[in-house]
């Protein structure tokens, strides 16, 4: 197989697959539903710390929660299927098989377990179990998502034997050791702001459709063609589930959904060794972490508030933007940091000959 036909044929692999996803994910999510609706498993909205948050967002309580379940279920499903089926025939489904050690067993196992810790975490605030009646304490969070940070980062540099970043237009700068720390924080940061982003109807889906496609421009130009066929089928059940969830929401995402997807986006951002482009990419997830960090050092300082609410997509609403205006605009934003990241990567990049023919 020439070079130019073994990445027609991937293309089309990814957009098979793509479509595939986004079909288990539409036919999951009635029955995904009655499920949240039989049991009741909405989300609570709380009062304390957060008073103007409360206000703006109490007629949503008691929309179910754990949407986000439809998303890693869809994408853990296919992965399955088709890595089965590669065994029983005579090679033609092998093709399609996207399950690689190097390059899609991580992302896989980190959105597994991350899924099942976010759901759990759902579940005891449906439920007003744990910390204050809603979950799991942001101590506990932090520890519990660092364990499954510091296993990503294990494997990355002693079974992938990965030990420098990229620094754009500089190149590879060797870290060593480092790199496990510098894994941790990547992962932990995306994970964290990425449930910060899910916060009004639509908003982290439609963001995470933007970073994920940029980043499957970039795994696409590094030949990584196993973990473009995941990207691809992330957003496939990413847009089946962004149906449901955009305003009014059907239902809401949930930390089952947010964290396993922020922590997929760190682990991708690792695994492309592209750490320095994550910031551009995820342009929306620095806005709302930063807005956060600025609102508790400003209250614990100055006994002050910056923001009218934290994160700042509350801000806005608090100053009378519509909730859809918001999320449009926040999409716009991302859309172009992740257009801009992709940029700044085909510029560092040494095409390849495919590229080059071209443009």
């Amino acid at each position: 197989m020439t070079e130019q036909a073994f990445t027609v044929f991937n293309v089309v692999r990814t957009l098979i697959l793509t479509g595939f996803s986004f079909l288990v994910a539409i036919l999951l999510t009635p029955l995904w539903t009655k499920i949240l609706l039989k049991f009741r498993l909405g989300k609570q909205i709380r009062a304390e710390g957060a008073p103007v948050f409360h206000e703006m967002h109490q007629k949503k309580e008691g929309t179910p929660t754990m949407g986000g379940v439809v998303i890693w279920v869809t994408v853990i499903l296919v992965a399955f299927i088709f890595w089965l089926l590669s065994g029983t025939s005579d090679g033609f489904w092998s093709k399609f098989n996207f399950f690689s050690r190097g390059q899609t067993l991580l992302p896989l196992g980190a959105i597994l377990i991350s899924a099942f810790l976010g759901m759990a975490d759902d579940l005891m605030g449906v439920f007003r179990v744990g910390s204050k009646g809603g979950g799991l304490s942001m101590f506990q969070r932090i520890i519990l998502y660092s364990l499954v940070a510091i296993g990503g980062a294990w494997w990355f540099f002693f079974k992938l034997e990965f030990d420098s970043i990229n620094i754009p237009f500089l190149g590879d700068v060797f870290v060593g050791w480092w790199y496990i720390l510098i894994a941790i924080f990547v992962i932990v940061a995306t994970s964290f702001s990425a449930n910060e982003t899910d916060g009004l109807d639509g908003l982290a889906g439609g963001v995470f459709l933007t970073m994920f496609a940029a980043y499957g421009g970039i795994a696409f130009v590094q030949q990584r063609m196993d973990l473009v066929v995941l990207i691809g089928v992330i957003i496939g059940a990413l847009v089946a589930f962004l149906w449901f969830n955009i305003y009014p929401a059907r239902f809401f995402m949930g930390d089952t959904g947010s964290m396993p997807l922020g922590v997929a986006l760190g682990v991708i951002a690792m695994l492309t060794n592209t750490i320095f482009l994550l910031p551009l990419i995820g342009i929306i997830f620095v806005l709302e972490s930063g807005s956060v960090i600025v609102q508790v050092l400003s209250k614990k300082i100055r006994k002050k508030k910056v923001f009218h609410s934290a994160p700042i997509h509350h801000h806005f609403e608090a100053k009378g933007w519509p909730e859809t205006q918001v999320t449009m605009r926040f999409w716009m934003i991302s859309a172009i940091g992740a257009l801009l990241g992709l940029i700044v990567f085909l510029a560092d990049s040494k095409i390849p000959p495919l590229w080059q023919a071209i443009f």
